[in-house]
Protein backbone atom coordinates (compact mmCIF):
# COMPACT_ATOMS: atom_id res chain seq x y z
CA UNK A 1 0.00 0.00 0.00
CA UNK A 2 1.38 3.38 -1.02
CA UNK A 3 2.21 6.00 1.60
CA UNK A 4 1.22 8.72 -0.87
CA UNK A 5 -2.18 10.19 -1.66
CA UNK A 6 -3.49 9.22 -5.07
CA UNK A 7 -3.79 11.99 -7.63
CA UNK A 8 -7.21 13.64 -7.67
CA UNK A 9 -6.57 16.24 -10.37
CA UNK A 10 -9.57 15.15 -12.40
CA UNK A 11 -11.84 15.99 -9.46
CA UNK A 12 -10.48 19.50 -8.90
CA UNK A 13 -11.22 22.66 -10.85
CA UNK A 14 -8.28 23.99 -12.89
CA UNK A 15 -6.95 27.42 -11.99
CA UNK A 16 -4.81 29.31 -14.49
CA UNK A 17 -2.73 32.34 -13.59
CA UNK A 18 -2.36 35.19 -16.09
CA UNK A 19 0.53 37.48 -15.28
CA UNK A 20 2.79 39.86 -17.13
CA UNK A 21 4.40 43.24 -16.65
CA UNK A 22 2.54 46.55 -16.81
CA UNK A 23 1.01 47.21 -20.22
CA UNK A 24 1.93 43.82 -21.65
CA UNK A 25 -1.59 43.00 -22.84
CA UNK A 26 -3.31 41.02 -20.08
CA UNK A 27 -6.52 43.05 -20.46
CA UNK A 28 -6.70 42.45 -24.20
CA UNK A 29 -5.91 38.77 -23.79
CA UNK A 30 -8.60 38.18 -21.17
CA UNK A 31 -11.27 40.06 -23.08
CA UNK A 32 -10.51 38.04 -26.22
CA UNK A 33 -10.44 34.76 -24.33
CA UNK A 34 -13.80 35.33 -22.74
CA UNK A 35 -15.42 35.79 -26.14
CA UNK A 36 -14.60 32.19 -27.09
CA UNK A 37 -17.46 29.74 -26.79
CA UNK A 38 -15.18 27.29 -24.98
CA UNK A 39 -14.58 29.83 -22.21
CA UNK A 40 -18.16 30.69 -21.28
CA UNK A 41 -18.03 28.47 -18.19
CA UNK A 42 -15.09 30.38 -16.68
CA UNK A 43 -14.71 32.48 -13.56
CA UNK A 44 -12.25 35.38 -13.66
CA UNK A 45 -10.66 36.93 -10.59
CA UNK A 46 -8.89 40.25 -10.96
CA UNK A 47 -7.05 42.48 -8.53
CA UNK A 48 -9.10 45.40 -7.24
CA UNK A 49 -6.43 47.79 -8.46
CA UNK A 50 -5.55 45.77 -11.51
CA UNK A 51 -5.54 46.88 -15.12
CA UNK A 52 -8.45 44.74 -16.31
CA UNK A 53 -11.83 46.29 -16.97
CA UNK A 54 -14.83 44.35 -18.18
CA UNK A 55 -17.40 47.10 -17.68
CA UNK A 56 -18.53 46.97 -21.30
CA UNK A 57 -19.26 43.26 -20.92
CA UNK A 58 -21.25 43.34 -17.67
CA UNK A 59 -24.83 42.12 -17.54
CA UNK A 60 -25.63 41.96 -13.85
CA UNK A 61 -23.98 41.97 -10.47
CA UNK A 62 -24.50 39.51 -7.64
CA UNK A 63 -24.17 40.95 -4.13
CA UNK A 64 -22.21 43.87 -5.58
CA UNK A 65 -19.11 41.69 -5.83
CA UNK A 66 -19.64 39.11 -8.54
CA UNK A 67 -20.52 40.13 -12.09
CA UNK A 68 -22.00 37.94 -14.81
CA UNK A 69 -20.55 38.91 -18.18
CA UNK A 70 -22.37 38.89 -21.48
CA UNK A 71 -20.36 35.82 -22.42
CA UNK A 72 -21.73 33.95 -19.42
CA UNK A 73 -18.45 34.13 -17.52
CA UNK A 74 -18.26 35.09 -13.86
CA UNK A 75 -16.04 38.00 -12.85
CA UNK A 76 -15.05 39.27 -9.42
CA UNK A 77 -12.27 41.26 -7.76
CA UNK A 78 -9.99 40.36 -4.88
CA UNK A 79 -11.53 42.26 -1.98
CA UNK A 80 -9.49 40.89 0.91
CA UNK A 81 -7.25 38.03 -0.11
CA UNK A 82 -7.24 35.48 -2.89
CA UNK A 83 -7.92 32.50 -0.63
CA UNK A 84 -11.15 34.03 0.66
CA UNK A 85 -12.19 35.13 -2.81
CA UNK A 86 -11.71 31.61 -4.19
CA UNK A 87 -13.64 30.04 -1.33
CA UNK A 88 -16.48 32.56 -1.66
CA UNK A 89 -16.77 31.81 -5.37
CA UNK A 90 -17.02 28.08 -4.73
CA UNK A 91 -19.66 28.59 -2.02
CA UNK A 92 -21.78 30.83 -4.25
CA UNK A 93 -21.53 28.31 -7.06
CA UNK A 94 -22.53 25.40 -4.83
CA UNK A 95 -25.51 27.38 -3.50
CA UNK A 96 -26.65 28.17 -7.01
CA UNK A 97 -26.23 31.91 -6.43
CA UNK A 98 -24.06 32.24 -9.54
CA UNK A 99 -23.88 30.18 -12.74
CA UNK A 100 -21.66 27.07 -12.59
CA UNK A 101 -18.10 27.31 -13.86
CA UNK A 102 -15.48 24.70 -14.76
CA UNK A 103 -12.29 26.77 -14.59
CA UNK A 104 -10.90 29.84 -12.87
CA UNK A 105 -8.58 32.47 -14.33
CA UNK A 106 -6.63 34.70 -11.93
CA UNK A 107 -5.16 37.94 -13.26
CA UNK A 108 -2.36 39.64 -11.35
CA UNK A 109 -1.24 43.23 -11.34
CA UNK A 110 1.69 44.06 -13.59
CA UNK A 111 4.15 44.36 -10.71
CA UNK A 112 3.04 41.21 -8.90
CA UNK A 113 5.26 38.30 -8.01
CA UNK A 114 3.23 35.24 -9.12
CA UNK A 115 4.93 32.90 -6.62
CA UNK A 116 2.59 33.49 -3.62
CA UNK A 117 -0.46 32.65 -5.73
CA UNK A 118 1.17 29.47 -7.01
CA UNK A 119 2.08 28.52 -3.45
CA UNK A 120 -1.52 29.05 -2.34
CA UNK A 121 -2.75 26.67 -5.02
CA UNK A 122 -0.07 24.09 -4.30
CA UNK A 123 -0.29 23.75 -0.56
CA UNK A 124 -3.19 25.53 1.12
CA UNK A 125 -5.59 22.73 2.15
CA UNK A 126 -8.59 25.07 2.20
CA UNK A 127 -7.97 25.72 -1.51
CA UNK A 128 -5.96 22.84 -2.93
CA UNK A 129 -8.58 20.29 -1.86
CA UNK A 130 -10.96 21.79 -4.45
CA UNK A 131 -8.66 23.45 -6.97
CA UNK A 132 -5.50 22.58 -8.90
CA UNK A 133 -2.90 24.73 -10.63
CA UNK A 134 -3.25 24.32 -14.37
CA UNK A 135 -1.21 26.88 -16.29
CA UNK A 136 0.88 29.97 -15.60
CA UNK A 137 0.56 32.33 -18.57
CA UNK A 138 2.85 35.36 -18.88
CA UNK A 139 2.31 38.10 -21.44
CA UNK A 140 5.51 39.71 -22.76
CA UNK A 141 5.49 43.13 -24.43
CA UNK A 142 7.67 42.87 -27.55
CA UNK A 143 8.29 46.62 -27.51
CA UNK A 144 9.16 47.18 -23.87
CA UNK A 145 10.19 43.75 -22.56
CA UNK A 146 13.94 44.12 -23.26
CA UNK A 147 14.02 47.29 -21.15
CA UNK A 148 11.77 45.79 -18.44
CA UNK A 149 13.77 42.59 -18.19
CA UNK A 150 16.95 44.63 -17.76
CA UNK A 151 15.59 46.71 -14.90
CA UNK A 152 12.72 44.85 -13.21
CA UNK A 153 13.32 41.51 -11.50
CA UNK A 154 9.53 41.05 -11.24
CA UNK A 155 9.36 40.88 -15.03
CA UNK A 156 12.14 38.30 -15.10
CA UNK A 157 10.43 36.18 -12.47
CA UNK A 158 7.09 36.31 -14.29
CA UNK A 159 8.86 34.88 -17.32
CA UNK A 160 10.85 32.29 -15.36
CA UNK A 161 7.77 30.79 -13.66
CA UNK A 162 5.60 30.56 -16.78
CA UNK A 163 4.31 27.50 -18.60
CA UNK A 164 3.22 29.66 -21.55
CA UNK A 165 4.88 32.85 -22.79
CA UNK A 166 2.78 35.06 -25.07
CA UNK A 167 4.65 37.74 -27.00
CA UNK A 168 2.31 40.69 -27.57
CA UNK A 169 2.62 43.79 -29.80
CA UNK A 170 4.59 41.70 -32.25
CA UNK A 171 3.38 43.89 -35.11
CA UNK A 172 5.19 46.91 -33.65
CA UNK A 173 8.63 45.29 -33.70
CA UNK A 174 10.52 44.37 -36.84
CA UNK A 175 12.45 41.47 -35.34
CA UNK A 176 11.69 39.64 -32.07
CA UNK A 177 14.34 36.97 -32.58
CA UNK A 178 16.64 38.35 -29.87
CA UNK A 179 13.76 38.66 -27.42
CA UNK A 180 12.57 35.12 -28.05
CA UNK A 181 16.10 33.80 -27.60
CA UNK A 182 16.32 35.66 -24.30
CA UNK A 183 12.98 34.21 -23.17
CA UNK A 184 14.17 30.70 -24.03
CA UNK A 185 17.33 31.27 -22.01
CA UNK A 186 15.30 32.43 -19.01
CA UNK A 187 12.77 29.62 -19.29
CA UNK A 188 13.51 26.85 -21.78
CA UNK A 189 10.60 24.81 -20.47
CA UNK A 190 7.89 27.30 -21.48
CA UNK A 191 6.09 27.35 -24.83
CA UNK A 192 6.51 30.69 -26.61
CA UNK A 193 3.89 32.02 -28.99
CA UNK A 194 3.23 35.40 -30.59
CA UNK A 195 -0.34 36.68 -30.25
CA UNK A 196 -2.05 39.31 -32.37
CA UNK A 197 -4.22 41.63 -30.26
CA UNK A 198 -4.75 38.92 -27.68
CA UNK A 199 -6.25 36.41 -30.10
CA UNK A 200 -5.34 32.83 -29.27
CA UNK A 201 -7.14 29.50 -29.23
CA UNK A 202 -7.78 28.65 -25.54
CA UNK A 203 -7.06 25.01 -26.36
CA UNK A 204 -3.44 26.00 -27.08
CA UNK A 205 -3.15 28.14 -23.96
CA UNK A 206 -4.37 26.09 -21.04
CA UNK A 207 -4.00 22.46 -20.05
CA UNK A 208 -0.37 22.55 -18.92
CA UNK A 209 -1.02 20.24 -15.99
CA UNK A 210 0.37 16.74 -15.73
CA UNK A 211 -3.06 15.14 -16.04
CA UNK A 212 -5.55 15.82 -18.80
CA UNK A 213 -8.84 15.20 -16.93
CA UNK A 214 -10.90 15.13 -20.12
CA UNK A 215 -8.68 12.66 -21.98
CA UNK A 216 -7.85 10.78 -18.75
CA UNK A 217 -4.19 10.50 -19.64
CA UNK A 218 -0.82 11.39 -18.17
CA UNK A 219 1.55 13.51 -20.24
CA UNK A 220 4.87 13.69 -18.42
CA UNK A 221 6.85 14.98 -21.40
CA UNK A 222 4.43 17.89 -21.90
CA UNK A 223 4.34 18.82 -18.22
CA UNK A 224 8.12 18.81 -17.88
CA UNK A 225 8.62 19.97 -21.49
CA UNK A 226 11.51 17.54 -21.63
CA UNK A 227 12.53 18.36 -25.18
CA UNK A 228 13.66 21.80 -24.00
CA UNK A 229 16.28 20.15 -21.79
CA UNK A 230 17.27 17.11 -23.84
CA UNK A 231 16.61 17.92 -27.49
CA UNK A 232 18.83 19.53 -30.12
CA UNK A 233 17.60 22.99 -29.18
CA UNK A 234 18.56 22.76 -25.52
CA UNK A 235 20.52 25.89 -24.62
CA UNK A 236 24.00 25.80 -23.18
CA UNK A 237 23.80 26.32 -19.45
CA UNK A 238 20.24 24.98 -19.31
CA UNK A 239 20.61 21.44 -20.61
CA UNK A 240 20.82 18.72 -18.00
CA UNK A 241 24.12 17.75 -19.64
CA UNK A 242 25.76 21.06 -18.73
CA UNK A 243 27.09 21.85 -15.27
CA UNK A 244 27.53 25.58 -15.67
CA UNK A 245 25.22 28.55 -15.39
CA UNK A 246 24.54 30.47 -18.62
CA UNK A 247 26.73 33.43 -19.51
CA UNK A 248 24.68 36.49 -20.32
CA UNK A 249 25.25 40.21 -20.21
CA UNK A 250 21.98 40.79 -18.35
CA UNK A 251 22.44 40.53 -14.59
CA UNK A 252 18.87 39.32 -13.99
CA UNK A 253 19.08 36.76 -16.77
CA UNK A 254 22.45 35.39 -15.69
CA UNK A 255 21.12 34.56 -12.24
CA UNK A 256 18.22 32.44 -13.58
CA UNK A 257 19.23 28.83 -14.25
CA UNK A 258 17.05 26.02 -15.62
CA UNK A 259 18.02 22.38 -15.83
CA UNK A 260 16.73 18.84 -15.53
CA UNK A 261 18.16 15.99 -13.49
CA UNK A 262 17.38 12.42 -14.57
CA UNK A 263 18.03 9.26 -12.54
CA UNK A 264 17.97 5.79 -14.04
CA UNK A 265 17.69 3.80 -10.81
CA UNK A 266 14.73 3.99 -8.38
CA UNK A 267 15.30 6.56 -5.64
CA UNK A 268 15.01 6.28 -1.87
CA UNK A 269 12.18 8.55 -0.68
CA UNK A 270 13.87 9.44 2.62
CA UNK A 271 16.97 10.57 0.74
CA UNK A 272 14.85 12.64 -1.67
CA UNK A 273 12.97 14.17 1.29
CA UNK A 274 16.20 15.22 3.04
CA UNK A 275 17.63 16.57 -0.21
CA UNK A 276 14.64 18.75 -1.06
CA UNK A 277 14.17 19.85 2.55
CA UNK A 278 17.77 21.04 2.69
CA UNK A 279 17.32 22.94 -0.59
CA UNK A 280 14.14 24.60 0.67
CA UNK A 281 15.58 25.52 4.04
CA UNK A 282 18.92 26.78 2.75
CA UNK A 283 17.94 28.36 -0.57
CA UNK A 284 14.14 28.52 -0.65
CA UNK A 285 14.09 32.12 -1.85
CA UNK A 286 16.17 31.10 -4.87
CA UNK A 287 14.31 27.90 -5.64
CA UNK A 288 11.88 29.42 -8.13
CA UNK A 289 10.10 26.28 -9.34
CA UNK A 290 10.61 22.54 -9.06
CA UNK A 291 8.51 19.85 -10.70
CA UNK A 292 9.24 16.25 -11.27
CA UNK A 293 8.13 12.65 -11.56
CA UNK A 294 9.88 10.10 -9.36
CA UNK A 295 10.44 6.38 -9.54
CA UNK A 296 10.77 5.45 -5.87
CA UNK A 297 11.93 2.22 -4.31
CA UNK A 298 8.95 0.12 -3.25
CA UNK A 299 6.38 2.25 -5.14
CA UNK A 300 4.62 0.65 -8.13
CA UNK A 301 3.49 3.97 -9.61
CA UNK A 302 5.26 7.29 -10.19
CA UNK A 303 5.23 9.98 -7.51
CA UNK A 304 4.81 13.62 -8.54
CA UNK A 305 6.43 16.59 -6.79
CA UNK A 306 5.82 20.27 -7.49
CA UNK A 307 7.00 23.32 -5.57
CA UNK A 308 7.72 27.03 -5.66
CA UNK A 309 10.33 28.46 -3.29
CA UNK A 310 9.93 26.69 0.06
CA UNK A 311 6.32 25.57 -0.50
CA UNK A 312 5.67 22.18 -2.11
CA UNK A 313 2.47 20.38 -3.00
CA UNK A 314 2.11 17.16 -0.99
CA UNK A 315 3.55 14.40 -3.20
CA UNK A 316 0.91 12.34 -4.98
CA UNK A 317 0.91 8.93 -6.61
CA UNK A 318 -0.29 8.64 -10.20
CA UNK A 319 -2.38 5.69 -11.31
CA UNK A 320 0.50 4.25 -13.33
CA UNK A 321 3.40 4.95 -15.66
CA UNK A 322 2.32 6.45 -19.01
CA UNK A 323 5.04 4.63 -20.98
CA UNK A 324 8.14 2.49 -20.60
CA UNK A 325 10.32 5.37 -19.44
CA UNK A 326 10.79 4.76 -15.71
CA UNK A 327 13.44 7.39 -15.06
CA UNK A 328 13.02 9.94 -12.31
CA UNK A 329 13.09 13.39 -13.87
CA UNK A 330 13.12 16.71 -12.01
CA UNK A 331 13.12 20.16 -13.59
CA UNK A 332 14.62 23.02 -11.57
CA UNK A 333 14.30 26.75 -12.21
CA UNK A 334 16.58 28.56 -9.79
CA UNK A 335 18.21 31.88 -9.06
CA UNK A 336 21.92 31.37 -8.62
CA UNK A 337 21.74 27.68 -7.69
CA UNK A 338 23.66 25.69 -10.27
CA UNK A 339 23.02 22.16 -11.44
CA UNK A 340 26.36 21.21 -9.87
CA UNK A 341 25.20 22.62 -6.52
CA UNK A 342 21.95 20.63 -6.57
CA UNK A 343 23.57 17.42 -7.77
CA UNK A 344 26.41 17.77 -5.28
CA UNK A 345 23.92 18.09 -2.44
CA UNK A 346 22.10 14.98 -3.66
CA UNK A 347 25.36 13.02 -3.67
CA UNK A 348 26.17 14.27 -0.16
CA UNK A 349 22.77 13.20 1.13
CA UNK A 350 23.17 9.76 -0.39
CA UNK A 351 26.65 9.37 1.06
CA UNK A 352 25.37 10.28 4.53
CA UNK A 353 22.45 7.83 4.39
Amino acid sequence: MSLFESDKSAQRLPVSLITGFLGSGKTTLLNRLLRHDDMTDSAVIINEYGEVSFDHLLVERVDGEVAVLASGCICCTIRSDLEQTLRDLLVKRDRGEIPPFRRILVETTGLADPAPIVQLLLNNPLVSHFLRLDTIVTTVDAVNAPHQLDRQYEAVKQVALADRLLVTKRDLVEDVGALEQRLRQLNPGANIEAVDHGEIDPANLFGAGLIDPEKKRIDVARWLNEHAFTGPHAHAGHSHHDHHAPHDHHDHDASIISFMLAFDEPLDWMAVTHWLAHLRNARGADLLRVKGILNLQGEPAPIVIHGVHHVFHPPVALSGWPDNDRRSRIVFITRGISRADVLGLWQAVRAAA
